[in-house]
């Protein structure tokens, strides 16, 4: 979806003083792009499920780049918790300039037939309606300021299927479809949409469920952050997309 021409109105000057949102913040990518956007001198707020962990990486952030970090800790899943959290950053530091939908993930690798309810309701609530729950309290704000950039984050796994991977490739290609369809119903506004699909990265899921299934999978990752892990040729017979670096 060409979406050329809708931006967050800083003409492609970068991410300095703008104010980016993050879910999904205290881990992975997540946190990985939280660093990315201080070091750039952006003002986070960033939510996750763990408070404890937001806590220390806002601590590091404060410290290393003196930017403002506000946090809170959100089940993207909790519906009311999302629309109270949300309604209050709107009204203390107005809507974001930059919305990045990252919070997601991936909970077993059964075959369809073998699989576990609460694994597939658990990923649908949170990489489907969590994203909705979000966008529909943040966008209208943004839609009204007349600028911003909603950026979802997806996977390859939105493109082609793995072994074992049935619901929650499901859930990456509805992200897909849900970034495309966002495109047309902000068409005529300032907003711009987009997304980033990573290939395979190191988290804490690949380092624990994934790896324990396909232990071929050889990491080149290292402590300081995710990496692009060098996938079994014979499940993923395709390349690995490198993660980009983007600029608003």
């Amino acid at each position: 979806m060409n979406d050329e021409g809708r931006g967050t109105g800083d003409g492609g000057r970068g991410v300095a003083g703008k104010l980016i949102f993050i879910t999904g913040a205290s881990s992975g990518i997540g946190a990985a792009c939280a660093r990315r956007f201080a070091a750039q001198g952006a003002r986070l707020v960033l939510w996750a499920r763990r408070r404890d962990r937001l806590e220390r990486l806002a601590a590091e952030l404060r410290a290393a780049h003196h930017v403002p970090v506000t946090l809170a800790q959100v089940d993207v899943r909790d519906r009311a918790g999302v629309q109270r959290e949300g309604e209050a950053l709107v009204r203390g530091d107005g809507a974001p300039d930059v919305l990045l939908n990252n919070a997601g993930l991936a909970s077993g690798l059964s075959k369809l037939q073998e699989g576990d309810f609460e694994d597939w309701d658990k990923m649908i609530d949170t990489n489907i309606k969590g994203v909705l729950n979000v966008t529909r309290t943040i966008l209208p704000h943004m839609v009204a300021r007349r600028t911003g950039h909603v950026v979802n984050i997806g996977s390859t796994a939105g493109h082609m299927v793995y072994p074992g991977g049935n619901v929650y490739n499901a859930t990456k290609f509805a992200m897909r479809a849900l970034n495309e369809a966002m495109n047309l119903d902000v068409a005529g506004t300032a907003i711009r949409v987009s997304s980033v699909d990573p290939g395979f990265v190191e988290t804490e899921w690949i380092r624990g469920s994934w790896r324990r299934s396909f232990p071929r999978c050889a990491s080149t990752g290292t402590s300081s952050g995710p990496r692009p892990c060098i996938r079994d040729s014979s499940l993923f017979p395709r390349t690995t997309w490198p993660t980009p670096s983007p600029t608003w």
